[in-house]
Formats: structure tokens, C-alpha cells, sequence
């Protein structure tokens, strides 16, 4: 998950996978290294924070994350 020190967002995200059984989340800090930022911008086309990951699948941010959890499709993606 590309994140950042204070990010409402990506709290909420970590939340949201915590509650689903996900005990690691590997946080690239885009605020701390600006090629990081490029990289993210470059492989996702958005600068805004989080932007997530499960495997090689790219979510998009917390919005999409909860989007799929609504729609019952964020624990199967979980399993893969």
C-alpha cells in the first residue's frame, strides 16, 4: 500500500483489512522518498494516497477497497 504519515485514507484502509484477518501490509511511504511517488503515479496513473495492492491487483484507494467489501468481493480477492 502506497501510503503516508497522515493519511485518513490509508488509516482507514489498514483498518478495513486488519478486520478481515490481513496482519501485514507493506506501506511504501511516498512522503518520505519523492522517486516513490513517481513510482506510484507511474504504475497506478493517481497521486493520491493509499493506493493498494492485494498481489499483482491493483484496488485503487480506500474508496474502492470499501467498494468491494461492500460488494462481498474483497475476501475472495484476499484469498487469492
Amino acid at each position: 500500500m502506497y501510503s503516508t504519515a497522515f493519511c485518513s485514507f490509508c488509516l482507514r484502509a489498514e483498518k478495513l483489512l486488519n478486520s478481515k484477518g490481513v496482519t501485514e501490509i507493506e506501506k511504501v511511504r511516498v512522503d518520505l522518498d519523492p522517486r516513490l511517488r513517481e513510482e506510484m503515479v507511474s504504475k497506478t496513473g493517481r497521486r493520491t494516497v493509499p493506493q493498494i495492492y492485494i498481489g499483482g491487483t491493483h484496488v485503487g484507494g480506500f474508496e474502492e477497497l470499501a467498494a468491494l467489501e461492500h460488494a462481498g468481493r474483497l475476501e475472495p480477492l484476499l484469498r487469492t
